[in-house]
């Protein structure tokens, strides 16, 4: 299995309604692609001070295998998705680190 762990500084402008209208688009590609395992997304609500390092927002994708992960990775709606995140984030594409993990 692959986690597909991607977290966000969200522009202070952004709002709650529209951080969630970006995961729930990303939440649909599930009937569009295969291997799809899981998803979650939401708010950082960590209280170790300082350990956010900005990232406010975020969400998982567990994929069954590198295919599925890489067919997410290639979707052209997955991309247009991706590009409302890049916007929405604080410095673009530096707002965001995305973090993939196999587990065996």
């Amino acid at each position: 299995m692959f986690k597909h762990c991607v977290f966000v500084k969200f522009n202070p402008s952004v709002s709650e309604t529209e951080r969630q209208k970006i995961y729930s688009q990303l939440e649909a590609l599930r009937e569009q692609l295969s291997g799809w395992l899981g998803f979650v997304a939401g708010a950082n609500i960590t209280t170790e001070v300082g350990m956010d390092k900005g990232y406010n927002g975020g969400f998982i994708i567990d994929f069954a295998d590198e295919a599925a992960l890489q067919a997410y990775q290639d979707n052209a709606t997955h991309k247009q998705i991706a590009a409302q995140l890049v916007a929405a984030a604080q410095g673009g594409v530096e707002g965001i680190m995305v973090f993939d993990m196999h587990l065996a």
